[in-house]
């Protein structure tokens, strides 16, 4: 019997020719899928960015003690110093003392004029004199008043003596009757008026008396208020001529001649040269460490020296506060104002730490992150880390990095958002 071709038997496939049979299809999507899932967990979905080795710096992660200090400079300037204002406004006629130089307390300085301090002493001295005219003149109308009623009464009191000679005559004469009653009674009152007015001029001359007693006093209290004023108007005149108020140096003079000064403005000062102290402009971010108290050290001409704040400034201006140091034991030989001195102010005290040197990395991180150089030196990774205290020298590692590591330290600027730097 024939077997016919629709009848024929289909061999299986053996060895590698079963994997791409149409059965083994849904196998290979499968591991390609597994493959694609793979490839997805470990990729490195990390931004490359290749640098030159030559262009960069590298620091070394080190352990070690950390001596919590800042550097600052300071300007010299003396410990006291003393304004110079004119008590008295007016126009600089003449400098005495230029800018600079030492001076001894009243040495002049310089010379205001005022023409119109000069004016008013001129009046208030034709005023004096015009008030002495006026008093010496009142006093002559007085004395002359005082002689009149003198007059008066001598006059008064030799009629009355006349009167009563007369009336006690007639009182005689009219007791023997030898005159009419009217010639009597005419003398007596004749003697009476004479009394009278007797006793009217003797209490005019008593309330004159008294009246020219108050006036004079008032007359010369005034007169002496006018000298008085006239004294102190000249003594303006005197505040004209500037004085030196202590021994020292006369710093500034910020006056030229014929200028118009004001009075009360600040128109120079004197240094003391007894002592100094150091002017230093500190950063914000140290304020609320620096206080009071804190000891800070500079070096002069091959010498150290030793300083200590002795006030801090709340104030900030510019992102920075004002602190004034006081020199502690000897202080530098040939000393002069304005001079720059550069402080390491210590803040704490040295402790064992884990440093990176400083580096321009800290103006674009802020100290949050930093490129590790991989073991072989052939990359940097961005790794997060966290920086503590600060000092001219190094940073405080307080996480994040480990002794013996390198760090990118230069600046990067360039590598924008990079997270894996291939050399």
């Amino acid at each position: 019997m024939e077997i016919s071709s629709m009848d024929r038997k289909i061999e299986k496939k053996k060895g590698i020719a079963r994997a791409f049979t149409k059965k083994a299809l849904p196998f290979w999507g499968g591991a390609l899928l597994l493959v694609f899932i793979l490839w997805l967990i470990f990729r490195d979905d990390a931004t490359k960015l290749r640098v030159d080795a030559d262009n960069i710096s590298i620091g070394t992660v080190t352990s070690g003690e950390f001596n919590d200090y800042i550097r600052i400079s300071g300007q010299v300037a003396p410990m006291t110093t003393i304004q110079i204002s004119p008590l008295e406004g007016g126009v600089v006629q003449q400098i005495v003392t230029e800018e600079g130089s030492r001076v001894k307390a009243g040495d002049v300085i310089l010379i205001l004029s005022n023409e119109n301090l000069d004016m008013q002493i001129l009046n208030a001295e034709a005023e004096l004199a015009e008030k002495e005219n006026i008093l010496r003149n009142t006093m002559i109308q007085m004395e002359q008043q005082k002689l009149s009623l003198e007059q008066e009464k001598m006059q008064l009191q030799t009629e009355v003596r006349r009167n009563r000679r007369s009336y006690e005559a007639q009182k005689a004469l009219f007791d023997d009757g030898l005159i009419a009653r009217e010639d009597f009674l005419k003398a007596e009152e004749d003697y009476q008026l004479s009394n009278d007015r007797l006793g009217l001029v003797r209490n005019r001359a008593k309330q004159d008396s008294l009246y020219r007693s108050v006036e004079i006093t008032q007359m010369r209290e005034s007169l002496e208020n006018m000298r008085v004023n006239m004294l102190m108007i000249r003594h303006r005149k005197e505040n004209l001529t500037i004085k030196a108020p202590i021994d020292g140096e006369l710093g500034l003079l910020d006056v030229v001649l014929g200028q118009s000064v004001a009075a009360g403005s600040k128109i120079g000062q004197i240094n003391n040269l007894d002592s100094y102290k150091i002017e230093a402009q500190v950063d914000e971010h140290y304020i609320d460490r620096v206080s009071a108290g804190l000891e800070a050290t500079f070096e002069r001409q091959s010498e150290r020296y030793q300083a200590q704040i002795r006030k801090g400034y709340p104030e900030v201006r510019d992102g920075k506060f004002k602190a004034d140091f006081k020199f502690v034991g000897q202080q530098p030989d040939n000393i002069r104002s304005g001079q720059t001195y550069y402080l390491n102010l210590q803040l704490g005290q040295p402790v064992e730490a884990v440093l990176i040197p400083r580096g321009a990395f800290y103006q674009k991180t802020g100290g949050k992150w930093v490129f590790v150089v991989s073991p072989d030196g052939s990359k940097a990774t961005r790794r997060d880390i966290k920086i503590g205290r600060q000092n001219p020298q190094y940073y405080e590692v307080v996480e994040g990095l480990e002794p013996g590591e390198k760090v990118i330290t230069s600046s990067y600027d360039g590598f924008g958002d990079s997270e894996v730097l291939v050399f």
